[in-house]
């Protein structure tokens, strides 16, 4: 009964995943463009970010281009 019930509710992790894929898709996007940057610009990031949340923009609106420089800071440092 409760393989019925998932089929047509369906998966909650997969709803998730949905939900999330276009997000990821978005940092996956902007990896080239932040390979790119020099140490420099990729630290003044921060406080472009930093302003942007002054001016209103939400955590979650940031959150693709902070997880990718975030990331692209990651690699630098441990590769």
């Amino acid at each position: 009964m409760f393989n019925i019930i998932s089929k047509l509710i369906g998966d909650s992790n997969e709803k998730t995943i949905r939900k999330l894929n276009p997000i990821l898709e978005s940092i996956n996007i902007l990896e080239e463009q932040y390979k790119s940057l020099s140490n420099d610009e990729l630290k003044e990031l921060t406080q472009f970010f930093k302003n942007r949340m002054k001016d209103g923009e939400t955590t979650d609106e940031l959150l693709p281009e902070a997880f990718a420089a975030v990331r692209e800071a990651s690699k630098r440092v441990l590769n």
